[in-house]
């Protein structure tokens, strides 16, 4: 009989503590532990991060396996984000995962957090799913990172386009700070936007070569509209609110989009995956679905779940990982940069 291949995964790059189990290529647990007190600050302090994953990361840990009704002692393996990230929250996860395998006497498998979000297309649940086909694009749009991905197969891939500077998400939450909205800014931006103007309000196109990004000038932009604008009228924000996040959000779309579009055509590639916390943005989707139906592309949103930061997605890295015999050994470090 063939022997189950148990992994237990761990993710702690940013400010979510998470731990999942798959068996074989299946999810069958996937727990996430946010982090309230971030809030007040407007943004991810990182020594608070790596505070809250110490004390985080043992329940999360007993949770999945006690979910997956996995011993700890039938596991195969232990996968967790070396990076890019958090250097602080890293090491937490990092740690935890290290002193495990050793434990145990099992492998080590590390993973690259962004090769992560491109693989969430491949999780399955009691052995469903719907994955795209190679080769495919993978547009990878979180609060971090900002990427276009050829990819060839599991663990194949090529990054032709990324932000030279802020990411997408970065670019939101921003921009929430700036008209005194609550983090993460991202989701309120969007849901302000479904009932504003996307045309009311002109913002700048950034001009950077190939399929690369830039936000940096566009959130610059935003900063000094929203400055001359209330200097003029003190309630500009609240009274145009709807039409300020529907006009911005769809010039970070349209950005976002009109590189992805120029990337399929070079490649001539139909099958395109769009992964990362942004991939839920409701703007984002429609703009998608138009392409999708202009285009004749094939798309692929991951389980909003396996949108954000996760610890499922490792998990499946770490399965096929497994499966080609990647190990690491207990002198991997955690990487702030990791590519």
């Amino acid at each position: 009989m063939k022997e189950n291949i148990n992994i237990l995964a761990i993710e702690s790059s940013c400010d979510d503590t998470c731990a999942s189990v798959i068996s074989n290529g299946n999810i069958l647990a996937n727990i996430i532990a946010g982090q309230e007190v971030h809030r007040e600050y407007g943004g991810v302090v990182p020594e608070l991060a790596s505070r809250a994953h110490q004390q985080n990361i043992i329940p999360v840990v007993h949770q999945a396996l006690k979910l997956a009704k996995i011993r700890k002692e039938v596991l195969s393996a232990i996968a967790f984000t070396k990076g890019p990230g958090l250097l602080g929250s890293l090491l937490v996860g990092g740690s935890f995962a290290k002193s495990f395998a050793l434990g145990l006497n099992i492998p080590l498998i590390e993973v690259n957090h962004m090769e992560a979000h491109v693989m969430a297309h491949f999780i399955k649940e009691n052995n469903q799913g719907n994955c795209p086909n190679f080769p495919f694009l993978c547009l990878t749009v979180s609060g971090g990172h900002t990427q276009i991905v050829l990819v060839s197969d599991y663990l194949k891939m090529e990054v032709i386009g990324k932000t030279k500077d802020d990411a997408a998400g970065e670019a939101f939450d921003k921009a929430a700070k700036i008209l005194g909205l609550p983090y993460p800014g991202g989701p309120i931006i969007d849901k302000n936007a479904k009932k504003g103007n996307p045309k009311a309000f002109k913002f700048p196109n950034p001009t950077v070569p190939d399929f690369d990004y830039s936000f940096s000038g566009l959130k610059t932009s935003f900063l000094y509209f929203i400055r001359d604008k209330t200097k003029e009228d003190p309630s500009f924000i609240e009274n145009n609110i709807q039409d300020i996040c529907a006009s911005y959000q769809q010039k970070i779309v349209e950005v976002l989009v009109e590189k992805l579009i120029k990337a399929a055509e070079k490649y001539n590639i139909i099958e395109i995956a769009i992964a990362g916390g942004v991939a839920a943005n409701s703007c984002l989707r429609n703009v998608i679905e138009k392409e999708k139906q202009a285009r004749n592309w094939n798309i692929y949103f991951p389980k909003f779940e396996y949108c954000t930061d996760n610890a499922a997605m490792i998990a499946i890295v770490g399965h096929y990982k497994f499966l080609n015999h990647e190990f690491t050994d207990q002198s991997v470090t955690s990487s702030a940069r990791y590519v």
